[in-house]
């Protein structure tokens, strides 16, 4: 079940960069669509780099 999310979400990530870097290149405006799942998948980024960071503290602090 990870592998089939961890994928997903890599195709949406890659999709929304590769499409605003052509947008940029070609000095156009991105789509209200890009626009939100690049948000969306930066707000998942995000949180699950603060839910890990803690983790890992919490593991250290706490020894296991």
């Amino acid at each position: 079940m990870f592998g089939a999310m961890a994928f997903a979400y890599g195709l949406l990530t890659s999709f929304v960069l590769s499409g605003a870097s052509r947008n940029r290149k070609l000095q156009r405006a991105n789509p209200p669509l890009l626009m939100h799942v690049g948000h969306a998948c930066f707000g998942c980024s995000a949180a699950l780099s603060v839910l890990l960071f803690f983790h890992a503290g919490r593991v250290w602090l706490l020894g296991g």
